[in-house]
Protein backbone atom coordinates (compact mmCIF):
# COMPACT_ATOMS: atom_id res chain seq x y z
CA UNK A 1 0.00 0.00 0.00
CA UNK A 2 1.37 3.53 -1.02
CA UNK A 3 0.34 6.35 1.11
CA UNK A 4 2.25 9.36 2.49
CA UNK A 5 3.41 9.94 6.07
CA UNK A 6 0.70 11.29 8.47
CA UNK A 7 2.63 10.16 12.19
CA UNK A 8 2.71 14.45 12.77
CA UNK A 9 -0.17 17.07 12.00
CA UNK A 10 2.33 18.93 9.77
CA UNK A 11 2.46 16.77 6.65
CA UNK A 12 4.24 19.04 3.56
CA UNK A 13 4.64 18.67 0.27
CA UNK A 14 7.98 16.87 0.94
CA UNK A 15 6.67 13.35 2.09
CA UNK A 16 7.01 11.04 -0.35
CA UNK A 17 4.49 8.35 -0.53
CA UNK A 18 5.75 4.73 1.19
CA UNK A 19 4.55 1.25 -0.04
CA UNK A 20 3.82 -0.92 3.12
CA UNK A 21 5.37 -4.25 2.42
CA UNK A 22 4.90 -7.52 4.47
CA UNK A 23 6.12 -10.92 4.17
CA UNK A 24 2.90 -12.93 3.28
CA UNK A 25 3.89 -17.13 4.48
CA UNK A 26 0.94 -18.42 1.97
CA UNK A 27 2.72 -16.76 -0.72
CA UNK A 28 6.26 -17.29 0.19
CA UNK A 29 6.96 -13.44 -0.69
CA UNK A 30 7.05 -10.05 0.25
CA UNK A 31 3.90 -8.11 -0.99
CA UNK A 32 2.13 -4.59 -0.65
CA UNK A 33 -0.06 -4.41 2.14
CA UNK A 34 -3.32 -3.58 -0.25
CA UNK A 35 -6.30 -3.57 2.50
CA UNK A 36 -9.89 -4.62 0.67
CA UNK A 37 -11.23 -1.82 1.89
CA UNK A 38 -9.18 1.39 0.94
CA UNK A 39 -7.60 3.07 4.48
CA UNK A 40 -8.79 0.12 6.75
CA UNK A 41 -6.87 -2.54 7.66
CA UNK A 42 -8.26 -5.47 9.09
CA UNK A 43 -6.66 -7.55 11.51
CA UNK A 44 -6.81 -10.81 13.54
CA UNK A 45 -4.65 -12.26 15.96
CA UNK A 46 -4.56 -15.69 17.67
CA UNK A 47 -4.46 -14.87 21.46
CA UNK A 48 -3.91 -17.05 24.37
CA UNK A 49 -5.70 -19.89 26.11
CA UNK A 50 -6.40 -18.65 29.51
CA UNK A 51 -5.70 -22.32 31.59
CA UNK A 52 -2.10 -20.58 32.48
CA UNK A 53 -0.31 -17.78 32.60
CA UNK A 54 1.32 -16.58 29.41
CA UNK A 55 4.82 -17.00 29.07
CA UNK A 56 7.33 -14.29 27.08
CA UNK A 57 7.53 -16.41 24.26
CA UNK A 58 3.54 -15.79 23.62
CA UNK A 59 4.13 -12.15 23.92
CA UNK A 60 6.67 -11.62 21.73
CA UNK A 61 3.65 -13.27 18.97
CA UNK A 62 1.60 -10.65 20.77
CA UNK A 63 3.81 -7.53 20.44
CA UNK A 64 4.65 -7.52 17.32
CA UNK A 65 1.08 -7.54 16.21
CA UNK A 66 1.05 -4.57 18.68
CA UNK A 67 4.01 -3.00 16.90
CA UNK A 68 2.00 -3.26 13.57
CA UNK A 69 -1.30 -2.32 14.79
CA UNK A 70 0.55 0.92 15.85
CA UNK A 71 2.56 1.24 12.90
CA UNK A 72 -0.64 1.80 10.83
CA UNK A 73 -2.41 3.60 12.95
CA UNK A 74 0.76 5.99 12.64
CA UNK A 75 0.81 6.15 9.31
CA UNK A 76 -2.92 7.11 9.40
CA UNK A 77 -4.49 3.85 8.31
CA UNK A 78 -7.71 2.52 10.44
CA UNK A 79 -7.15 -0.48 11.72
CA UNK A 80 -9.89 -2.92 13.46
CA UNK A 81 -7.79 -5.23 15.40
CA UNK A 82 -9.42 -8.45 17.04
CA UNK A 83 -7.45 -11.07 19.02
CA UNK A 84 -9.53 -14.36 20.26
CA UNK A 85 -9.59 -15.74 24.11
CA UNK A 86 -9.83 -19.60 23.79
CA UNK A 87 -11.99 -20.33 27.34
CA UNK A 88 -12.44 -23.77 26.76
CA UNK A 89 -10.13 -26.77 25.04
CA UNK A 90 -8.80 -29.92 26.47
CA UNK A 91 -6.18 -28.18 29.42
CA UNK A 92 -8.40 -25.89 30.51
CA UNK A 93 -11.04 -28.69 30.97
CA UNK A 94 -8.40 -31.00 32.89
CA UNK A 95 -6.92 -27.41 34.85
CA UNK A 96 -10.33 -26.92 36.04
CA UNK A 97 -11.15 -30.29 37.13
CA UNK A 98 -7.92 -29.95 38.86
CA UNK A 99 -8.29 -26.96 40.66
CA UNK A 100 -12.20 -27.76 41.54
CA UNK A 101 -13.21 -24.82 39.63
CA UNK A 102 -15.66 -24.47 36.59
CA UNK A 103 -13.87 -23.46 33.06
CA UNK A 104 -15.24 -19.87 33.29
CA UNK A 105 -13.72 -19.53 36.93
CA UNK A 106 -10.16 -20.77 35.66
CA UNK A 107 -10.14 -19.09 32.54
CA UNK A 108 -11.37 -15.59 33.96
CA UNK A 109 -8.70 -15.91 36.58
CA UNK A 110 -5.85 -16.02 33.86
CA UNK A 111 -7.72 -14.05 31.66
CA UNK A 112 -7.20 -11.03 34.08
CA UNK A 113 -3.81 -12.34 34.08
CA UNK A 114 -3.14 -11.93 30.82
CA UNK A 115 -4.77 -8.08 30.59
CA UNK A 116 -2.51 -6.88 33.19
CA UNK A 117 0.78 -8.57 31.89
CA UNK A 118 -0.67 -7.11 28.64
CA UNK A 119 -0.99 -3.67 30.12
CA UNK A 120 2.14 -3.84 31.82
CA UNK A 121 4.26 -4.29 28.47
CA UNK A 122 1.65 -1.67 27.44
CA UNK A 123 0.10 -3.67 24.23
CA UNK A 124 -2.55 -1.80 22.75
CA UNK A 125 -6.12 -3.59 24.32
CA UNK A 126 -7.35 -5.07 20.83
CA UNK A 127 -10.57 -3.46 19.84
CA UNK A 128 -12.45 -6.92 20.41
CA UNK A 129 -11.21 -9.83 23.01
CA UNK A 130 -14.20 -12.25 21.86
CA UNK A 131 -14.22 -15.24 24.01
CA UNK A 132 -14.80 -18.93 22.36
CA UNK A 133 -17.61 -19.75 24.84
CA UNK A 134 -19.71 -16.50 24.19
CA UNK A 135 -19.61 -18.01 20.45
CA UNK A 136 -20.15 -21.19 19.98
CA UNK A 137 -23.81 -20.35 18.25
CA UNK A 138 -21.97 -18.89 15.34
CA UNK A 139 -19.38 -22.14 15.10
CA UNK A 140 -21.92 -24.52 15.24
CA UNK A 141 -23.61 -22.81 12.42
CA UNK A 142 -19.96 -22.50 10.69
CA UNK A 143 -20.04 -26.21 11.19
CA UNK A 144 -23.73 -26.88 9.66
CA UNK A 145 -22.44 -24.73 6.28
CA UNK A 146 -19.45 -27.43 6.01
CA UNK A 147 -22.00 -30.36 6.13
CA UNK A 148 -23.99 -29.50 4.07
CA UNK A 149 -21.65 -28.56 1.80
CA UNK A 150 -19.78 -32.50 1.83
CA UNK A 151 -16.91 -31.23 3.38
CA UNK A 152 -17.78 -32.37 7.20
CA UNK A 153 -19.11 -35.73 8.41
CA UNK A 154 -20.21 -37.28 11.40
CA UNK A 155 -19.23 -39.90 13.65
CA UNK A 156 -21.22 -42.43 16.18
CA UNK A 157 -20.20 -40.61 18.97
CA UNK A 158 -21.86 -37.02 18.03
CA UNK A 159 -18.52 -35.59 17.00
CA UNK A 160 -18.15 -33.47 13.54
CA UNK A 161 -14.96 -33.62 11.47
CA UNK A 162 -13.32 -31.57 8.72
CA UNK A 163 -13.18 -34.11 5.46
CA UNK A 164 -9.66 -33.26 4.26
CA UNK A 165 -9.80 -35.39 1.32
CA UNK A 166 -12.36 -32.93 0.31
CA UNK A 167 -10.16 -29.35 0.24
CA UNK A 168 -7.48 -30.47 -2.31
CA UNK A 169 -5.70 -26.78 -2.13
CA UNK A 170 -4.60 -28.19 1.75
CA UNK A 171 -1.53 -27.72 2.80
CA UNK A 172 -0.48 -24.61 0.62
CA UNK A 173 0.10 -22.61 3.72
CA UNK A 174 2.41 -24.97 5.70
CA UNK A 175 3.95 -26.68 2.12
CA UNK A 176 3.17 -29.70 2.62
CA UNK A 177 1.51 -32.73 0.64
CA UNK A 178 -1.78 -33.26 1.61
CA UNK A 179 -1.56 -37.20 1.93
CA UNK A 180 0.96 -37.02 4.57
CA UNK A 181 -0.09 -37.64 7.84
CA UNK A 182 -1.02 -35.37 10.16
CA UNK A 183 1.20 -34.46 12.64
CA UNK A 184 1.42 -32.37 15.91
CA UNK A 185 -2.42 -31.94 16.28
CA UNK A 186 -3.54 -30.74 19.11
CA UNK A 187 -6.18 -33.59 19.74
CA UNK A 188 -4.65 -37.34 19.96
CA UNK A 189 -5.67 -38.86 16.79
CA UNK A 190 -7.91 -41.88 18.61
CA UNK A 191 -9.41 -39.77 20.86
CA UNK A 192 -12.32 -39.52 18.70
CA UNK A 193 -13.53 -41.78 16.03
CA UNK A 194 -12.67 -40.54 12.23
CA UNK A 195 -12.71 -41.76 9.03
CA UNK A 196 -9.00 -40.33 7.98
CA UNK A 197 -6.68 -39.60 10.45
CA UNK A 198 -5.72 -36.83 8.46
CA UNK A 199 -9.27 -35.22 9.17
CA UNK A 200 -9.68 -32.52 12.31
CA UNK A 201 -12.27 -32.45 14.84
CA UNK A 202 -14.77 -29.57 13.95
CA UNK A 203 -17.42 -30.36 17.20
CA UNK A 204 -16.66 -32.70 19.87
CA UNK A 205 -19.52 -34.59 20.36
CA UNK A 206 -20.05 -34.63 24.46
CA UNK A 207 -18.59 -36.30 27.22
CA UNK A 208 -19.23 -37.50 30.87
CA UNK A 209 -17.57 -34.50 32.97
CA UNK A 210 -17.13 -32.12 30.05
CA UNK A 211 -18.62 -28.54 29.19
CA UNK A 212 -21.29 -28.99 26.38
CA UNK A 213 -23.60 -26.92 24.56
CA UNK A 214 -26.65 -27.21 22.74
CA UNK A 215 -26.54 -26.50 19.31
CA UNK A 216 -27.91 -26.56 15.82
CA UNK A 217 -25.56 -29.57 15.06
CA UNK A 218 -26.36 -31.28 17.77
CA UNK A 219 -25.19 -31.45 21.88
CA UNK A 220 -21.08 -30.90 22.49
CA UNK A 221 -18.34 -28.05 22.09
CA UNK A 222 -16.48 -26.85 19.59
CA UNK A 223 -13.03 -27.96 17.97
CA UNK A 224 -9.73 -25.12 18.62
CA UNK A 225 -9.59 -24.37 15.31
CA UNK A 226 -12.93 -23.46 14.21
CA UNK A 227 -13.39 -20.56 16.87
CA UNK A 228 -11.01 -18.54 15.38
CA UNK A 229 -12.58 -19.03 12.20
CA UNK A 230 -16.00 -18.50 13.37
CA UNK A 231 -15.20 -15.45 15.95
CA UNK A 232 -12.45 -13.76 12.70
CA UNK A 233 -15.54 -14.21 10.49
CA UNK A 234 -17.65 -12.25 12.56
CA UNK A 235 -16.07 -9.16 13.50
CA UNK A 236 -13.64 -8.80 10.40
CA UNK A 237 -15.76 -10.41 7.28
CA UNK A 238 -15.29 -13.52 5.58
CA UNK A 239 -12.35 -12.22 3.80
CA UNK A 240 -10.04 -10.08 6.30
CA UNK A 241 -6.45 -8.42 5.48
CA UNK A 242 -4.12 -9.94 8.07
CA UNK A 243 -3.81 -12.47 10.45
CA UNK A 244 -0.55 -13.09 12.92
CA UNK A 245 0.67 -15.48 14.88
CA UNK A 246 3.42 -17.57 15.75
CA UNK A 247 5.13 -19.90 13.94
CA UNK A 248 3.97 -22.82 15.39
CA UNK A 249 0.45 -22.16 14.72
CA UNK A 250 1.13 -22.79 10.67
CA UNK A 251 0.63 -26.44 10.84
CA UNK A 252 -2.28 -27.41 11.87
CA UNK A 253 -3.82 -24.21 13.81
CA UNK A 254 -3.81 -22.35 10.40
CA UNK A 255 -4.03 -24.61 7.86
CA UNK A 256 -7.23 -26.23 9.46
CA UNK A 257 -8.38 -22.44 9.46
CA UNK A 258 -7.94 -21.89 5.87
CA UNK A 259 -9.36 -25.09 4.47
CA UNK A 260 -12.78 -24.59 6.85
CA UNK A 261 -13.34 -20.94 6.07
CA UNK A 262 -12.69 -20.89 2.67
CA UNK A 263 -15.13 -24.45 2.17
CA UNK A 264 -17.73 -22.74 3.90
CA UNK A 265 -17.40 -19.20 1.74
CA UNK A 266 -15.98 -19.93 -1.08
CA UNK A 267 -13.90 -17.28 -0.81
CA UNK A 268 -10.34 -16.63 -0.01
CA UNK A 269 -10.11 -16.43 3.93
CA UNK A 270 -6.86 -13.86 4.59
CA UNK A 271 -5.16 -11.63 2.31
CA UNK A 272 -1.60 -11.66 4.45
CA UNK A 273 0.13 -14.37 6.77
CA UNK A 274 2.49 -13.01 8.87
CA UNK A 275 4.24 -15.18 11.17
CA UNK A 276 6.43 -14.89 14.35
CA UNK A 277 9.87 -17.02 14.97
CA UNK A 278 9.76 -18.72 18.10
CA UNK A 279 11.85 -17.36 21.00
CA UNK A 280 14.34 -19.11 22.68
CA UNK A 281 15.65 -19.69 26.30
CA UNK A 282 18.60 -21.60 27.03
CA UNK A 283 18.96 -22.24 23.07
CA UNK A 284 15.29 -23.90 23.19
CA UNK A 285 12.00 -22.94 22.17
CA UNK A 286 10.34 -21.36 25.17
CA UNK A 287 7.06 -23.98 25.72
CA UNK A 288 4.96 -24.63 28.81
CA UNK A 289 5.08 -27.90 28.01
CA UNK A 290 8.92 -28.36 28.73
CA UNK A 291 8.96 -26.00 32.00
CA UNK A 292 11.11 -23.84 29.42
CA UNK A 293 9.65 -20.67 30.44
CA UNK A 294 9.96 -17.32 31.81
CA UNK A 295 6.61 -15.66 32.59
CA UNK A 296 5.82 -11.63 32.95
CA UNK A 297 4.49 -11.41 36.15
CA UNK A 298 7.44 -13.59 37.55
CA UNK A 299 10.19 -11.42 35.83
CA UNK A 300 8.35 -8.33 36.62
CA UNK A 301 8.70 -9.34 40.55
CA UNK A 302 11.95 -9.97 40.15
CA UNK A 303 12.81 -6.01 39.52
CA UNK A 304 13.10 -6.47 35.43
CA UNK A 305 11.85 -2.83 33.87
CA UNK A 306 8.30 -3.28 32.10
CA UNK A 307 9.61 -1.19 29.36
CA UNK A 308 12.84 -2.71 29.00
CA UNK A 309 11.24 -6.32 28.72
CA UNK A 310 8.84 -4.51 25.90
CA UNK A 311 12.00 -3.64 24.15
CA UNK A 312 13.66 -7.12 24.45
CA UNK A 313 10.80 -8.96 22.97
CA UNK A 314 10.40 -6.24 20.12
CA UNK A 315 13.92 -5.19 19.39
CA UNK A 316 14.68 -8.38 16.77
CA UNK A 317 12.48 -8.63 13.64
CA UNK A 318 9.62 -10.93 14.36
CA UNK A 319 10.36 -13.67 11.38
CA UNK A 320 14.10 -14.12 13.05
CA UNK A 321 14.58 -16.36 16.37
CA UNK A 322 14.97 -14.49 19.41
CA UNK A 323 17.26 -15.91 22.42
CA UNK A 324 15.96 -14.09 25.52
CA UNK A 325 19.19 -13.99 27.43
CA UNK A 326 20.56 -11.92 30.63
CA UNK A 327 22.73 -9.73 27.89
CA UNK A 328 19.62 -9.45 26.07
CA UNK A 329 17.50 -8.17 28.68
CA UNK A 330 20.83 -5.89 29.93
CA UNK A 331 21.10 -4.47 26.50
CA UNK A 332 17.26 -3.62 26.30
CA UNK A 333 17.22 -2.22 29.90
CA UNK A 334 20.39 0.18 28.19
CA UNK A 335 18.80 1.31 25.52
CA UNK A 336 16.05 2.40 27.35
CA UNK A 337 18.13 4.47 29.72
CA UNK A 338 19.63 6.09 26.77
CA UNK A 339 16.45 6.97 25.55
CA UNK A 340 15.17 8.40 28.95
CA UNK A 341 18.53 10.45 29.31
CA UNK A 342 17.95 12.18 26.06
CA UNK A 343 14.29 12.71 26.51
CA UNK A 344 15.28 14.21 29.94
CA UNK A 345 17.99 16.47 28.28
CA UNK A 346 15.72 17.83 26.09
CA UNK A 347 12.77 18.61 28.75
CA UNK A 348 15.68 20.61 30.72
CA UNK A 349 17.54 22.42 28.31
CA UNK A 350 17.47 25.72 28.00
CA UNK A 351 19.26 27.97 25.27
CA UNK A 352 18.45 31.35 24.14
CA UNK A 353 19.24 31.66 20.63
CA UNK A 354 18.21 31.74 16.97
CA UNK A 355 16.72 27.62 16.26
CA UNK A 356 18.36 25.62 14.17
CA UNK A 357 18.40 26.32 10.34
CA UNK A 358 18.63 22.61 9.66
CA UNK A 359 16.67 20.86 12.19
CA UNK A 360 13.31 20.45 10.04
CA UNK A 361 14.83 18.94 7.44
CA UNK A 362 17.06 16.50 10.18
CA UNK A 363 13.69 15.55 11.60
CA UNK A 364 12.04 14.80 8.74
CA UNK A 365 14.42 12.92 6.87
CA UNK A 366 14.72 10.94 10.26
CA UNK A 367 10.78 10.14 9.87
CA UNK A 368 11.18 9.04 6.30
CA UNK A 369 14.04 6.54 7.63
CA UNK A 370 11.61 5.28 10.45
CA UNK A 371 8.73 5.03 8.51
CA UNK A 372 10.28 3.23 5.62
CA UNK A 373 12.05 0.79 7.58
CA UNK A 374 8.86 -0.44 9.66
CA UNK A 375 7.34 -0.35 6.10
CA UNK A 376 9.63 -2.79 4.99
CA UNK A 377 8.46 -5.74 6.64
CA UNK A 378 8.49 -4.50 10.08
CA UNK A 379 12.10 -4.07 9.96
CA UNK A 380 12.41 -2.98 13.85
CA UNK A 381 16.23 -3.32 14.04
CA UNK A 382 16.46 -0.50 11.11
CA UNK A 383 14.03 1.52 12.68
CA UNK A 384 15.69 1.14 16.56
CA UNK A 385 18.95 2.46 14.18
CA UNK A 386 17.44 5.54 13.05
CA UNK A 387 16.26 6.66 16.20
CA UNK A 388 19.55 6.07 17.83
CA UNK A 389 21.35 7.89 15.34
CA UNK A 390 19.04 10.99 16.17
CA UNK A 391 20.08 10.51 19.80
CA UNK A 392 23.41 10.29 18.69
CA UNK A 393 22.96 13.70 17.15
CA UNK A 394 20.80 15.85 19.47
CA UNK A 395 23.54 14.22 22.11
CA UNK A 396 25.89 16.23 20.33
CA UNK A 397 24.04 19.22 19.48
CA UNK A 398 23.33 19.31 23.08
CA UNK A 399 26.94 18.87 24.16
CA UNK A 400 27.85 21.89 22.00
CA UNK A 401 24.36 24.25 23.06
CA UNK A 402 23.41 24.01 19.55
CA UNK A 403 19.97 24.01 20.07
CA UNK A 404 17.49 26.47 20.94
CA UNK A 405 15.10 26.25 23.62
CA UNK A 406 12.48 25.63 20.86
CA UNK A 407 14.57 23.23 19.29
CA UNK A 408 14.70 21.12 21.82
CA UNK A 409 10.78 21.31 22.59
CA UNK A 410 10.37 20.12 18.75
CA UNK A 411 12.82 17.13 19.40
CA UNK A 412 11.03 15.93 22.29
CA UNK A 413 7.76 16.05 20.68
CA UNK A 414 9.10 14.09 17.67
CA UNK A 415 10.52 11.31 20.04
CA UNK A 416 7.16 11.19 21.27
CA UNK A 417 5.59 11.00 18.01
CA UNK A 418 7.69 8.45 17.25
CA UNK A 419 6.92 6.40 20.67
CA UNK A 420 3.26 5.99 19.15
CA UNK A 421 5.02 3.06 17.29
CA UNK A 422 7.72 2.01 19.82
CA UNK A 423 5.76 2.60 23.37
CA UNK A 424 8.86 2.59 25.40
CA UNK A 425 9.62 6.07 26.70
CA UNK A 426 8.16 7.05 29.73
CA UNK A 427 4.47 8.32 29.87
CA UNK A 428 4.34 12.19 29.58
CA UNK A 429 1.25 11.82 32.13
CA UNK A 430 3.66 9.69 35.01
CA UNK A 431 3.65 11.68 38.10
CA UNK A 432 6.64 11.61 40.43
CA UNK A 433 6.20 9.02 43.35
CA UNK A 434 5.45 9.65 46.93
CA UNK A 435 7.28 12.78 48.57
CA UNK A 436 9.54 12.65 45.03
CA UNK A 437 8.93 16.43 44.55
CA UNK A 438 9.58 17.59 47.82
CA UNK A 439 12.70 16.15 47.55
CA UNK A 440 13.26 17.51 44.34
CA UNK A 441 12.94 20.94 45.53
CA UNK A 442 14.68 20.44 49.28
CA UNK A 443 17.21 19.30 46.81
CA UNK A 444 17.31 22.40 44.93
CA UNK A 445 17.44 24.47 47.49
CA UNK A 446 20.33 22.38 49.36
CA UNK A 447 22.36 23.02 46.12
CA UNK A 448 21.46 26.44 45.99
CA UNK A 449 23.09 27.22 50.25
CA UNK A 450 25.92 24.83 48.48
CA UNK A 451 25.36 21.91 51.07
CA UNK A 452 26.28 19.30 49.31
CA UNK A 453 26.20 16.93 51.97
CA UNK A 454 22.57 17.01 52.05
CA UNK A 455 22.17 17.45 48.39
CA UNK A 456 23.95 13.81 48.36
CA UNK A 457 21.23 11.96 50.42
CA UNK A 458 18.52 13.67 49.07
CA UNK A 459 19.56 12.49 45.81
CA UNK A 460 19.96 8.96 47.74
CA UNK A 461 16.79 9.18 48.81
CA UNK A 462 14.95 10.25 45.35
CA UNK A 463 17.19 6.78 44.20
CA UNK A 464 16.01 4.85 46.04
CA UNK A 465 12.25 5.66 45.17
CA UNK A 466 13.50 5.27 41.34
CA UNK A 467 14.19 9.24 40.63
CA UNK A 468 17.32 9.40 38.63
CA UNK A 469 18.84 12.75 39.77
CA UNK A 470 21.56 14.67 37.19
CA UNK A 471 23.19 18.38 37.67
CA UNK A 472 23.63 19.63 34.39
CA UNK A 473 24.71 23.14 33.02
CA UNK A 474 20.42 23.64 32.77
CA UNK A 475 20.31 23.23 36.44
CA UNK A 476 18.91 19.54 38.26
CA UNK A 477 17.34 17.34 36.01
CA UNK A 478 15.32 14.41 36.89
CA UNK A 479 13.80 10.81 35.24
CA UNK A 480 11.92 7.98 36.43
CA UNK A 481 14.54 4.98 36.89
CA UNK A 482 14.00 1.29 38.17
CA UNK A 483 14.27 1.49 41.92
CA UNK A 484 17.15 -0.89 43.63
CA UNK A 485 15.97 -4.49 43.56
Amino acid sequence: MTLPLTGRDDVTERDEPLTIRLSDTLAGETRPLVPLEPGHVRIYSCGPTVYGPAHIGNFRSFLFADLLVRYLRWRGLRVTWVMNITDVDDKIIRGAAEADVDIDTLADRWLDRFLADADALRMTRPDVLPRATRHVEGMAALVRTLLERGHAYRTDDGSIFFRIASWPAYGALARLDPDQLRVGERVEADEYGKGDVRDFALWKGPKPGEPAWESEVGRGRPGWHVECSAMSMQYLGPSFDIHTGGVDLIFPHHEDEIAQSEAATGRPFVGTWLHCAHLRLGGAKMAKSTGNIHRVVDLLADGVAPRALRYALLAVHYRQALDFTEQSLAAAAAAIERLDEVLSALEAYTEARADSADLPDVLDSTRQAFASALGDDLNISAALAVVFELVREVNRRIASRGLSTADAAAVAAFLRDLDRVLAILPEESESLPGDAAALLEARDKARAARDWAASDRLRDELASLGVAVEDTRDGQRWRRADPPS
